[in-house]
């Protein structure tokens, strides 16, 4: 946090109640989130409109639960999303090397239709951009970047690097995992680095995918199959980065058949329909999720693993919990920075994340640990889970649960 000079001291500070810095998805349905509270909401984002308005495609294809969908039917932003790019996940598998033993989950095993839904995670940005246009009491505030925040009994002063200076009744970080206004609220973060990059890939396959998902942790690399409409699928791969790279120098024709390979040609001959896209592996979980009138949501708070796919879904979670505290405090007329509503958003949060963080972690450890013990370890324990028929119908469950618990 920094000190306010005499010249910052000098400009007006514009008075509002709620900063959100970040204008990805959670930052933009936090905001959306907000509309008919009553509140006052600046959005500060680094890039500009456009940039915003057609967010570039990326590569990431976003597994949503049916509580995230739930959300995002409340905030009016599913209903933006083209039914064409909804692809509907059906069925699930696990696998390791070349067991036979796969840990199933279907959405039969929970009465329902879909464990869950893939959409592009361009298009998500998207519609919650358009979703909070014209919205009541938001005001965005593009290419802009935070200089400082200095904190104070009732307002928090947030300085913009062109000199605007905001006054704010609660600070909202929502700017990645790697995010700088965490560092300038003062709140430290335990990251892991898991040395290995994730490579994401749309292919055309030849075999048809049945609309189910692979996790398929090999000897050596973790691959995952998305399934998509029109018999696509988003194949993700994780490896050292050189080799990652590597794949990456290759031409199109090289490339689908390295993947092919990859999946030993069991989807038959796979081709790339989009460049493809790498990402370093760096897993996040923020020291606190609260400090004085600040809060840290979504990536901020907890940056996950990709392997249970649950980042943007926990990052979703994050925002309606914090806007229902903000939105109930506001009705009543009360402090929204206030102590007591802010511990119950970061007990509500890490009661929801650290046990999800922390099994991620130790999953991911286990089934790219090559080594024979815990070769070993992993088969026994997918082939114990495979034989457990209530241990599968709980995760088919999560998946599936409709409340978005708070």
């Amino acid at each position: 946090m920094l000190e306010q000079t005499p010249q910052e001291q000098s400009v007006p500070e514009q008075p509002v109640d709620v900063v959100v810095v970040g204008a990805g998805p959670t930052g933009l349905c936090f905001a959306r989130a907000l509309c008919g509270s009553g509140l006052s909401v600046a959005l500060v984002e680094q890039q500009p409109r456009a940039a915003l308005a057609e967010a570039t495609f990326d590569g990431r294809e976003i597994a949503l639960t049916h509580a995230s969908r739930q959300i995002l039917e409340a905030l009016g932003i599913w209903a933006r999303l083209e039914p064409a790019e909804i692809s509907p996940l059906r069925d699930a598998k696990v696998m390791d090397g070349g067991s036979p033993f796969a840990l199933t989950f279907a959405a039969t095993q929970h009465d329902a239709q879909d464990l869950g839904w893939l959409v592009p995670n361009h298009l998500i940005r998207r519609a919650a951009w358009d979703s909070v246009q014209g919205q009541p009491g938001l005001q965005i505030l593009d290419q802009a970047r935070v200089a400082g925040i200095v904190p104070g009994p009732r307002r928090s002063v947030v300085t913009l690097e062109d000199g605007r200076r905001l006054a704010a009744r609660l600070v909202v970080a929502a700017d990645s995992r790697f995010s700088g206004t965490r560092r300038m609220l003062g709140i430290g973060a335990r990251m892991r680095d898991f040395g290995k990059s994730m490579l994401v890939c749309r292919m055309q396959l030849e075999v048809p995918h049945q609309h189910t998902a692979w996790e398929w942790f090999g000897y050596g690399r973790t691959m995952a199959l998305l399934p998509l409409n029109g018999g696509q699928a988003s194949a993700v791969i994780t490896l050292p980065p050189r080799q990652i790279e590597a794949l990456m120098a290759q031409d199109d024709a090289a490339f689908g058949r390295s993947i092919s390979t990859f999946f030993e040609h069991r989807l038959g001959t796979m081709q790339p329909t989009a460049r493809p896209v790498a990402y370093p592996l760096v897993g996040v979980y923020a020291n606190a999720f609260v400090g004085d009138r600040c809060a840290l949501i979504g990536d901020a708070a907890v940056g996950m693993h990709p392997v249970t796919a649950h980042g943007f879904n926990l990052g979703l979670l994050s925002q309606h919990r914090l806007a229902r505290i903000l939105a109930q405090a506001a009705a009543r007329g009360d402090d929204i920075a206030a102590p007591a509503g802010l511990a119950a958003y970061a007990r509500g949060h890490r009661l929801a994340s650290r046990p999800l963080y922390e099994a991620t972690n130790a999953i991911a450890a286990l089934y790219t640990d090559d080594r024979l013990p815990a070769r070993v370890l992993r088969r026994a324990g997918l082939r114990l889970a495979h034989g457990v028929a209530p241990f599968r119908q709980l995760i088919a469950a999560h998946l599936t649960q409709r409340d978005a618990r708070v």
